[in-house]
């Protein structure tokens, strides 16, 4: 939690000044009561008009300055929460983004999205209204308590035995209230992985027929976040009926006490009416405090979750290993192995690979292989559980990944486009890139037809590239990677859905590359990887091969049955 304070100090003169100006207005509002009393003992008894106009006009004059006082405080209050708020949301949003794979997969999407969306905005609620009322209704309980001490002992008593019940009522509903606001958050998480899970994967739901299965599951998720909501909503709820039960019992006796003190002559109607209006003051900031308690308490709990995200290590500063290579290759696995977590086993294990400038590496094998976790291994999406990867004779792991991620370019197993012009996405690759370097980098990735059709670099994509096929995908994801000029260049099953003819075409233009980047081809295809300068073949996480397609083809059954399976009929000839 204390983490969280530090983005609030570029705003100390609005966490004081906000708290400040609600103690004058609460200062102003307890003299009322005694303005009052003097208006009925002095003025309405007496028949002294002036003094009923007097003590009207004192009363608008503290009404008008409390009104002052209050606007000034929530113009301080607003400013220090949401300046809090943005830069703490700024924070844990660079957080994130510092994230390892691995980490991610353990937090989870859909918690993180609530914790920087949902808690940050209950967070800034509840700042709000602490700044402006934390102080406050606590000041003018006692401070009511004390005035009603001046003006008759005796009567005033009855406010010592109301406050400590009251106060019961309110931190016992709030500490039973706490932990049950956090499994509210908790609940809404599950609710927001469903719901993304099946806007991400609608397509698959309509053609497997899963959506009433899906509306079942998500409807089972959603009901047991009512049911908490109501839980804690029913606990809740007894705040004010019961704060009003016994500020009600307290104020009756308290008029039964005043009525027979004043038939006696030793307290006046005034003050009787005073000591009711204190009493009044006293509900009345008692209930804005039990709703006040309670806002805190849901922001607790969000602020706790927002600040265990800040607390995890984002895993990818550089670190010396001591481990050096030869400076000859560009890429050198050694007896790398990777798992994920909560897996059960390796998901690699004993690989030992090297790669020279300008050679390209075929990588291929079964689904689940441990293909697209090898080549993730190089730009430390993911840290080798043992070994090491190095590259140009350092290990992976004192680089600083942005140094490292410069090497290296990337096309994912998914293409990924984001929603802006042609130019934007593919600036991703390269910041500084200019249109003529763009172009070279489209045309290399055989997708000049695309720019062509969409008007130039300054068409539009819409998000996820939902305007273009997937072929039409993964070669302007080619071209973002080849933008940057990279040393190493990765594409992860990166021509699945290009025809024979433009991924021959696509390989030419790789081999043609004048800064002869270390190319990594992960491929189910044999033909995509046959002429690749060596070809590793993976089965269940091991190299079951390694060498030429020749070769291959004589010493590795495993790739023999890969390549008889899809040239059962006969060898197609490469373009």
């Amino acid at each position: 939690m204390k983490k969280l304070f530090v983005y609030l100090k570029e705003y100390k003169k609005e966490s004081v000044l906000g708290p400040l100006f609600k103690l004058l207005e609460a200062c102003f509002e307890l003299f009322v009561p005694l303005v009052v009393a003097s208006m009925i003992d002095r003025g309405i008894a007496e028949g002294d008009v002036k003094q009923v106009v007097l003590m009207c006009l004192v009363l608008v004059g503290l009404g008008l300055m409390g009104l002052a006082c209050s606007v000034t405080a929530q113009y301080f209050a607003a400013k220090a929460s949401v300046g809090f708020v943005k830069k703490l949301r700024h924070a844990l949003f660079a957080h994130i983004q510092g994230f390892s794979y691995s980490t991610l997969d353990s937090v989870g999407s859909a918690t993180l999205i609530t914790r920087l969306t949902n808690d940050t905005e209950q967070v800034q609620t509840g700042l709000n209204l602490a700044l402006r009322l934390l102080l406050r209704s606590p000041f003018v309980v006692f401070g009511a308590a004390i005035m009603a001490f001046t003006v008759d002992t005796r009567s005033a008593l009855w406010f010592l035995a109301a406050i400590p019940a009251l106060a019961l009522v309110v931190f016992g509903i709030m500490l039973i209230c706490m932990p049950l606001y956090k499994r509210v958050q908790e609940r809404l998480d599950g609710v927001l992985g469903a719901t993304r899970e099946n806007l991400t994967g609608v397509r698959v739901l309509r053609a497997f027929g899963r959506e009433e299965s899906e509306i079942e599951a998500f409807d089972a998720k959603n009901a047991a976040l009512a049911a908490m909501q109501k839980r804690v909503g029913r606990i809740a709820a007894l705040m004010n009926p019961l704060t009003f039960v016994l500020i009600n019992i307290a104020a009756i006796l308290l008029i039964r006490t005043g009525a027979v003190r004043v038939e006696t002559g030793l307290l006046t109607r005034g003050a009787v009416v005073a000591l009711y209006n204190y009493m009044g003051q006293i509900l009345v900031e008692l209930i804005k405090l039990a709703d006040l308690i309670i806002n805190i308490t849901k922001s607790l709990a969000c602020a706790k979750r927002v600040a265990a995200v800040l607390e995890i290590p984002s895993g990818e500063s550089a670190e010396e290993t001591g481990v050096t290579g030869d400076p000859r290759f560009r890429v050198e696995f050694r007896n790398a192995a990777a798992a994920y977590p909560g897996a059960a086993s390796e998901a690699l294990s004993g690989v030992t690979l090297r790669a020279k400038p300008g050679e390209v590496i075929g990588i291929i094998g079964g689904t689940g292989s441990g293909k697209t976790t090898l080549v993730n291994l190089i730009p430390r999406f993911y840290d080798a559980s043992e070994g090491s990867v190095l590259v140009d004779g350092r290990d992976v792991r004192s680089y600083d990944p942005k140094e490292l991620r410069r090497k290296i370019g990337v096309v994912p197993q998914k293409a990924a486009l984001f929603k802006g012009t042609i130019r934007e996405n593919l600036l991703w690759g390269c910041e500084t890139a200019c249109d003529e370097e763009l172009m070279r980098a489209v045309r290399l990735a055989q997708a000049e037809d695309i720019v062509e059709k969409k008007g130039g670099l300054d068409g539009i994509i819409e998000q996820g590239g939902r305007n273009l096929s997937g072929g039409q995908k993964q070669r302007l994801t080619i071209a973002r990677a080849l933008v940057g000029s990279p040393e190493i260049l990765i594409l992860d099953d990166s021509s699945s859905a290009l025809d024979t003819v433009t991924d021959a075409a696509l390989r030419r233009a790789l081999q043609s590359l004048d800064n002869a980047p270390t190319v990594f081809i992960v491929s189910q295809r044999t033909g995509s990887i046959r002429r690749a300068d060596m070809i590793a073949v993976l089965e269940e996480g091991r190299v079951a091969g390694m060498g030429s397609h020749d070769e291959l083809l004589e010493n590795c059954p495993v790739y023999k049955e890969i390549y008889d399976s899809q040239y059962a009929g006969g060898e197609v000839s490469a373009v």
